[in-house]
């Protein structure tokens, strides 16, 4: 009698298992990839472009129209954003440690490694930093880690001493280079810090900021990064969360999708490996996503008032950077840094350096006029 009844209940797991089983070409996808499939064709450059729906009958065929970091840069100014400042904050939490093994082959997603090889950290930055510094008028990046031994869920710290802010991204890429040789990583991770302290920036300088979040995603259980979101609504900051590593990602789609008491969607997430991993195009297609909604968020801003009583670009957006020698500066490591950043890709770097090169020049020579 018993082996009867344990005969029908495999007979039953398996017919429940076989007619709750997604079919063929319809697994479950992400809510966040359901709410990006709803939502791009009512962003601000799906119109702009003058694209239809029969052009673009999916999200993925949108992104794909998109191959150059030129072409997704063009898009943006047509949406309606032409400047932002930015503000990057990365996740040195324990958790790196061992969140790549699916998409890194187990390493941690810090390891610096050698000049033919970058960490997903490095390809995040490298990649926004071709399409971002385009946007950033002073080219002056405040940079903060957070999760490590010292600041752990409590507070940040800035990979410059005295919390200097990075000439670039090709600056941005040397101090992370330099900080990841020795730090301690612990934890927990909390987007609270680093969101709050975007918000001390902006009080200074109250122009719209973009705020870059790199972060692996173990979050810990609570309510002080909804809150920290939700606070910072109530200013100029368009915040980007960059998703590195396995994941899961579920708190991430949360904050995207359900905190209805902001004054505006302020929240975005992107899952850095899965964009790069189904796009035609991933390098644009990930800068794509990165900066999509961002236009919207900017006319919400403009729309509440909060950008009333900035100083107009001509007054903020030329201020000559202190003048930077990468010979000079200990916390260069020339040699190895360089390397590391030359060798992303050969079609993104060099185009970040010569600009920055140039920048650099230019403000220094604005510095010895004024003398």
């Amino acid at each position: 009698m018993a082996l009867v009844l344990f005969v029908i209940a495999i007979l039953a797991y398996l017919v429940l298992h076989q007619m709750y089983q997604p079919s063929a070409g319809q697994q479950r996808q992400p809510k966040g990839s359901r709410r990006r499939e709803n939502k791009f064709k009512e962003t601000s450059i799906f119109e702009k472009l003058g694209l239809t729906f029969n052009q673009c009958p999916t999200f993925m065929s949108f992104v794909d129209r998109f191959n150059t970091f030129e072409q997704v840069v063009e898009a943006i100014k047509m949406a309606g954003l032409e400047r932002s400042e930015i503000i990057i904050g990365i996740d040195f939490s324990a958790s790196n440690e061992w969140q790549g093994r699916r998409v890194f082959a187990s390493r941690c997603l810090h390891d610096i490694m050698n000049s033919r090889t970058f960490n997903p950290y490095q390809r995040v930055l490298t990649i926004v930093g071709a399409t971002l510094e385009r946007f950033d008028s002073d080219h002056l990046i405040p940079v903060y880690g957070f999760g490590d031994v010292d600041t752990k869920d409590k507070s940040v710290f800035s990979l410059k001493p005295d919390d200097e802010p990075c000439y670039g991204f090709i600056e941005v890429l040397q101090c992370y280079n330099r900080v990841c040789q020795d730090i301690q990583r612990s934890g927990p991770t909390s987007l609270e810090p680093i969101i709050k302290k975007a918000i001390e920036v902006v009080k200074e300088k109250p122009t719209y900021h973009l705020l870059l979040i790199l972060t692996d995603g173990q979050l810990k259980d609570s309510d002080g990064n909804a809150s920290a979101i939700i606070e910072a609504s109530n200013y100029p900051i368009s915040i980007v969360v960059i998703g590195i590593g396995d994941g899961p990602w579920d708190a991430m789609e949360h904050y995207d999708d359900n905190l209805p008491s902001r004054k505006f969607d302020n929240f975005q997430f992107v899952n850095f490996h899965q964009v790069c991993s189904k796009a035609k195009y991933a390098e644009a297609a990930f800068a794509l996503h990165v900066l999509m909604e961002i236009p919207d968020q900017y006319k919400a801003i403009c729309e509440l008032g909060y950008l009333r009583n900035q100083p107009s670009i001509e007054s903020w957006g030329m201020i000559p950077p202190k003048k930077i020698s990468l010979e000079d500066d200990p916390g260069f490591r020339r040699s190895r840094s360089e390397q590391d950043v030359m060798s992303v890709n050969p079609e993104i770097v060099p185009v970040l350096s010569r600009k920055s090169s140039k920048r650099m020049k230019s403000s220094m020579r604005y510095k010895s006029t004024k003398r």
